[in-house]
This record gives C-alpha cells, sequence and structure tokens, in this order.
C-alpha cells in the first residue's frame, strides 16, 4: 500500500444564504476559482498531471446539477483532459471526497487528485427543489426518514436532556472564538479572495457592474450575546428549544485539497503537510442523526490503533448546538480542543463544502500549533456519522 499526502488546502470565505456576500455567485464558479488559486499556489504545477477531480455536493441539482464536478473541472482547469465525479453523502461530502482521493492514491489508481467539496445554499434549497418521500416507508411509519434536520436536532436535545440555555451558552461561545480567531487572522492564509461581480441600473437606468472581493467570514457576529440568544423563538417546534441562534447557518462556500503520492510529491519538488490517515462512516436511526460522530469516532478510532487521548485538536461540525454538547457529552469529550476558533453555527455550514473546509482549518491551526494527530468529524442527514483522521507531517 502506498502513501497519500496532502499538500495544499484552501477554502472561500463563507458567505451567508440566501442574500450575503455569495447570493449572486454560482456554486461551480466558485469551485473553479477555489481550484485554480489553488493550482497556483504550486510552482511550475501541470495541471495535466492532475489524474481526477472530486466534487462532494449535497444537493447536486439545478446550478450544482448534470455532474458538477465535470464542469468545475472544464472551467477551473481550462483543459479538457481531467475528467471529474460529483461525490454525495451530504453534510459529509467534503470529506468523503478526500477519502475516495487518499484511497485511490494509496492503492495506485491514481497520483494526483483534487478533492474537496462545494454548495451554494443561497442558488438551491436545503433538499432540493422536488423532494418525494416513498409513501411505502412513510405508511409504515418512518416518517423520520425524511425529516428536516431542524426536528432531528428537537429530538437530540429531548433525547440527551440538552437545555435551551446550554444549547445558548454554546452558539455564544461559537461566536466568540470566531470573532477572536477573525481579529487574530487564524484564517488568512487558509482563504481564496473570491470576487463577485453585481450588475445594477444606475441613476440614468444604465446597466452597471461593481466588483467586490471577498476573504473574510460573514457569518460570526461580534454583537450578540445571551440575551439575545434567549430572546429568540424556537423554529422547528412551538414548544421546542432550538433556535436560528443555536444552529447552524445557511451558507455558500468551497474548499479543495490536493492529495498526491509520493511519485508526485518528487516530481512537484514540495514538501508536504498532513495526511487522511484513516477514515470511517456508520449509520445510527434518522430522528437522531446528529449523535452520528458517537458511532463513527470510536470505529475511526479502532480502525487507526489510536485512543481518544491521542487525538490533539478536533472539528466537531456544530450542525446544532444540540447534537453538538451531545456527542461532546456522550463520548466524555475535551471540550477544550473541539472548534478552538468557532465552528458552524458562527462560521456557517455550506453543506458538501464542510468536510473539506474542516479539514483545512484544522490543518492550518494543528501546523500552527505543532500538533500531530486531528479529528474532523461530522453527524450527516438520514442517519449517519463520519470521522477522518489527520496527521501532520
Amino acid at each position: 500500500m502506498r502513501e497519500a499526502y496532502i499538500v495544499k488546502g484552501f477554502r472561500t470565505a463563507v458567505g451567508k444564504a440566501p442574500k450575503g456576500f455569495f447570493k449572486f455567485k454560482r456554486p461551480d464558479e466558485l469551485a473553479a476559482e477555489t481550484i485554480e488559486f489553488l493550482i497556483n499556489s504550486v510552482p511550475d504545477f501541470d495541471k495535466y498531471w492532475i489524474d481526477d477531480l472530486i466534487v462532494g455536493n449535497a444537493v447536486p441539482e439545478a446550478e450544482q446539477g448534470f455532474n458538477v464536478a465535470r464542469l468545475i473541472s472544464l472551467m477551473g482547469l481550462k483543459i479538457e483532459d481531467v475528467p471529474g465525479v460529483t461525490v454525495n453523502r451530504l453534510c459529509a461530502s467534503g470529506l468523503e471526497s478526500l477519502a475516495i482521493a487518499s484511497a485511490k492514491i494509496k492503492s495506485g489508481m491514481a497520483d494526483c487528485i483534487i478533492a474537496g467539496g462545494v454548495e451554494s445554499m443561497s442558488y438551491i434549497p436545503m433538499t432540493g427543489y422536488k423532494p418525494v418521500p416513498s409513501y411505502n416507508t412513510v405508511s409504515q411509519g418512518k416518517e423520520d426518514y425524511y425529516w428536516g434536520m431542524g426536528l432531528t436536532a428537537e429530538q437530540v436535545a429531548k433525547d440527551f436532556n440538552i437545555s435551551r440555555e446550554d444549547q445558548d451558552v454554546f452558539s455564544f461561545n461559537s461566536h466568540m472564538k470566531a470573532i477572536q480567531a477573525i481579529k487574530d487572522g487564524k484564517f488568512d492564509s487558509q482563504i481564496v479572495p473570491i470576487t463577485v461581480d453585481e450588475t445594477y441600473l444606475d441613476e440614468n437606468l444604465k446597466k452597471q457592474t461593481k466588483s467586490e472581493i471577498f476573504k473574510q467570514d460573514q457569518g460570526p457576529r461580534a454583537d450578540t450575546n445571551l440575551d439575545v440568544l434567549a430572546k429568540l423563538r424556537p423554529v422547528f417546534s412551538a414548544n421546542g428549544s432550538v433556535t436560528a441562534g443555536n444552529s447552524s447557518q445557511m451558507s455558500d462556500g468551497a474548499s479543495f485539497l490536493m492529495v498526491v503520492s509520493e511519485k508526485m510529491l518528487k516530481k512537484i519538488k514540495i514538501d508536504p503537510i498532513a495526511k487522511l490517515t484513516n477514515y470511517s462512516v456508520a449509520g445510527l436511526p434518522p430522528k437522531i442523526m446528529g449523535m452520528g460522530p458517537v458511532k463513527a469516532i470510536p470505529k475511526v478510532l479502532k480502525q487507526s490503533g489510536l485512543k481518544m487521548n491521542d487525538i490533539e485538536l478536533i472539528e466537531l461540525n456544530e450542525a446544532f448546538a444540540s447534537q453538538s454538547i451531545a456527542v461532546i457529552n456522550e463520548l466524555k469529550l475535551n471540550s477544550d480542543i473541539i472548534n478552538v476558533n468557532g465552528g458552524a453555527i458562527a462560521l456557517g455550514h455550506p453543506l458538501g463544502c464542510s468536510g473539506a473546509k474542516l479539514t483545512v482549518q484544522l490543518i492550518h491551526e494543528m501546523k500552527a500549533k505543532n500538533l500531530k494527530y486531528g479529528m474532523v468529524t461530522m453527524c450527516v442527514g438520514t442517519g449517519q456519522g463520519a470521522a477522518g483522521i489527520i496527521e501532520i507531517i
């Protein structure tokens, strides 16, 4: 078995959906520009060396349809020789893409793959334009297979006794950590500056275009506080505890990494930064999908031979505060090493992009702190969990 190395990884800033700064930026364009930046960051790199482009996407239809990965390859690389494949494991799609790339390189099927994910929740509604539940499934009392994620968050809060107050505190802390990280420039080196052109009519009704560059996450709120969060109404259940304030934000974003073999490493003559050593997925009841990491984390640790104490930093995707707290409690995780620069409640959750985005964030923070082992883990819609272990080189 060969080794697979991550040599570069970048992400865009994350925009709020559907009215944020990427509301007029198509997802294929967003991804293409991110990949172009990634390629240009490797000196003297030949695009013809890329064997494949793997793109995670949670709702691959409309502007994200028609095997969007192939279109992104054509748009971003500007050659016709690199194929593309779109991968969908909902919220873990970006991490799944990285796992597939690593596995293909380790098996000898490829030497260089670009892997990551993109999602525009401004262009595509969360469940797509035409969700069609199976009548037979629903008639058998399995409506929860099709529950919206908010209902699953309420179920987790109920089943695991997570209070509204604890959820709001968790949300507040996420924002404060993210704001501090931005002030400290923690994300500056990992974010690709993206130009957005907006067309409008001036006072003489003549068409004008203005351009603006975005390179800072839009979601974190310095002005939030516990009083503000406490006043928000539940949005999924009248008597519930899950609000817009303690849920992840609908978002737009893209993130990609370059994964190569040792042979390619020697050809491009740069040092690797990390590798995905292990990756596991797991299933559980869809109605408590937020608990996915509770199943996936022990599985990936067993696969790797590592113990939880070996993991020095964790990116736990904050789909909701209720499930994040429940996962931390159930696994008795060390909160001090989890989402140290804030999580999706503050920074946003662009679905199919998030797994790759969290990996990029994890690698940059681990290298800054001179750490060795880290983990990216997330819950996944319809009752799944995913966890990957990153080793810094």
